[in-house]
């Protein structure tokens, strides 16, 4: 289990803040959707593969929690891992951080399913990806 790693790096700009001068709860659901396809991408996913084998990763349950602000020229590092491996599915935590301070400012879980886009149906997770998720387990999380 090797865990963490980084799965965005951005600054905030004025358009992702809202008329309080702090950046919008949407543009947190946005890196962190961003941040999830870097992790699923770098257990061995690629989108011609998904596309040649009918395959999605769909997301079906997401929590955030809000814990402190980001403002304009905050920079953004968002780090990943897994935290719960499943037949059909798996679940992933992130963290994002103003990497300026260190401070966490949101963090995330959400669960992914590995879906036959022709069937509409679940569909157990290929051996090769279920490797790559292997790799970013983390205990505790």
């Amino acid at each position: 289990m090797s865990g963490w790693i980084e799965t965005y790096r951005g600054m905030v700009t004025a358009w992702h803040c809202d008329h309080q001068g702090h950046m919008n709860t949407v543009q947190y659901y946005g890196m962190f959707d961003q941040a999830g396809w870097h992790m699923i991408q770098r257990s061995g996913v690629r989108r011609e593969r998904l596309e040649a084998e009918h395959t999605g990763f769909v997301d079906v349950h997401v929590e955030l929690d809000f814990i402190g602000e980001m403002m304009v020229n905050d920079p953004v590092l968002i780090e990943s891992a897994v935290a719960k491996l499943g037949n059909t599915s798996f679940t992933y935590v992130s963290r994002m951080t103003n990497a300026a301070t260190g401070e966490t400012v949101s963090r995330a879980r959400t669960i992914t399913v590995c879906f036959d886009l022709e069937k509409r149906e679940k569909r157990a997770i290929p051996a090769d990806i279920r490797t790559g998720l292997e790799a970013l387990l983390v205990e505790d999380a």
